[in-house]
């Protein structure tokens, strides 16, 4: 990227998330966790600091205490460079009582952001996807293409065309049309079962956006892929940025080239769990040549007693006690009893699976104590008296659904004093940065 080009960065983390209830019961999409030590926003910040783009404003609104904490301990541009910033920005009704409206309306009311830093670029991304992107590399093909917007792409089945913004392009990678989210799509060129996707990552001349908001605001309208770049087709160069092109170094020949997961529903984001397990995963969690940053763990190292392990990740502060997990995810500071299975399961921070019970194809969010004996996954007619099932067949249970048990385990004491200390040293690091 030129040295001279002046970039800032717009997280769009307002989500509500409502198709990945309960996990979005007590936080917003961007908040919930991923894989072992990990939350869904940590990729979309990840990506901006790699790609060397230090001045981002997070913009949040619904059920935003978690993320904002997570935030304040995780991303201390400190650990970066000083002189910059990851802000979280609420809505500052600066025109009027209204939270965000929309996308677009997101980024007005906060316009004078823009105004008093004067960027060259504006990069507006989404904070919902698992990814890893280059985010230099779209800009200059922004610059090189004159574009005045540029939008990032990738292919999609046509049956999955109601759930994106889809557009179509010429032979020189301008759009041509911008359709958000249509029942029906033309196949993209060269093939007949896909359409081109807007992923919701947009590149934008710092004058330019800035005309657009003042005539979008208006005008009444309040969003990007159903208002503005619709708008600007006809009136501007848009061009779609094909994320295929884009090359991260450190990355696998085994993993899938180009990976990228809206994790918008339950199934999405347990499937999306699943492609980064395994000696040669879709998507390898440990690039040291662009890294995913988690939130900084003072807990204790996870230890196995005994039991069969196949395929899984066991955070820190866990204990496995003589159980079996095949395809298992425990983040921090679970216990998992003697004789307990879980297959296929994500088990969240602070839970404990009792003895011998049987978890399969199941997230279990965060402070459950699952009973001993206890079976889910087995039978999802009656699972569903109790939790939320997907439409393939995955079984959610929510946060705090199993009261804690003081019942001694010769683990439990260790456990609550890891999370605790855990928790501690995160604080007095805090305070001593």
């Amino acid at each position: 990227m030129p040295a001279n080009r002046n970039v800032l960065a717009f997280v769009m983390a307002g989500g509500e998330g409502s198709r990945l209830h309960p996990l979005t019961a007590n936080r917003c999409k961007p908040a919930v966790p991923f894989n072992g030590k990990h939350r869904i926003i940590d990729f979309v910040l990840s990506n901006l600091v790699n790609s060397e783009i230090y001045s981002t404003y997070l913009l949040v609104q619904y059920k935003s205490q978690s993320l904002i904490e997570h935030v304040r301990q995780t991303w201390t541009m400190a650990r970066f460079m000083p002189q910059q910033f990851i802000t979280v920005v609420p809505p500052q009704m600066r025109n009027g009582p209204e939270w965000f409206q929309g996308t677009a309306d997101a980024v007005y009311q906060n316009i004078h952001l823009i105004e008093s830093m004067q960027p060259d670029i504006v990069a507006v991304f989404g904070a919902d996807h698992i990814y890893r992107m280059d985010v230099r590399q779209m800009i200059d093909f922004h610059i090189k293409s004159n574009a005045h917007a540029s939008v990032a792409t990738l292919p999609v089945e046509l049956r999955e065309c109601d759930q994106f913004g889809i557009v179509d392009v010429d032979d020189n990678h301008r759009i041509v049309d911008f359709k958000e989210k249509p029942k029906s799509a033309r196949p993209m060129p060269g093939s007949r079962t896909h359409a081109l996707a807007s992923m919701g990552n947009y590149i934008f001349n710092a004058d330019v956006l800035l005309q657009q908001l003042k005539r979008m605001h208006d005008n009444g309208e309040t969003d990007f892929g159903k208002h503005i770049l619709p708008s600007m087709v006809k009136s501007h160069k848009l061009v779609a940025y094909d994320f295929a092109t884009n090359i991260i170094p450190g990355t696998e020949p085994y993993e899938e080239h180009a990976y990228w997961r809206d994790v918008g529903t339950i199934d999405a984001y347990y499937q999306a769990h699943f492609d980064t397990l395994g000696a040669q995963p879709r998507f390898r969690m440990t690039n040291r040549r662009w890294p995913i940053y988690a939130s900084p763990d003072q807990a204790e190292s996870a230890q196995i007693e005994n039991g069969v392990i196949n395929r899984s990740v066991v955070g820190s502060g866990s204990i496995v006690d003589g159980a079996t997990l095949d395809h298992a995810m425990l983040r921090r500071s679970v216990l998992v009893e003697r004789n307990a299975r879980l297959e296929h399961c994500i088990v969240m921070e602070r839970s404990r699976i009792g003895r011998g019970a049987q978890v399969r194809r199941a997230i279990i969010d965060q402070d459950n104590d699952v009973p001993p004996e206890e079976r889910i996954g087995f039978n999802l007619e009656q699972d569903r008296k109790r939790f939320p099932v997907t439409p393939n067949g995955i079984v959610v249970v929510p946060a705090g659904y199993f009261p804690v048990r003081r019942a001694q385990s010769p683990f439990l004491a260790q456990i609550d004093e890891s999370a605790t200390l855990g928790e501690e040293s995160t604080r007095m690091m805090e305070m001593l940065a």
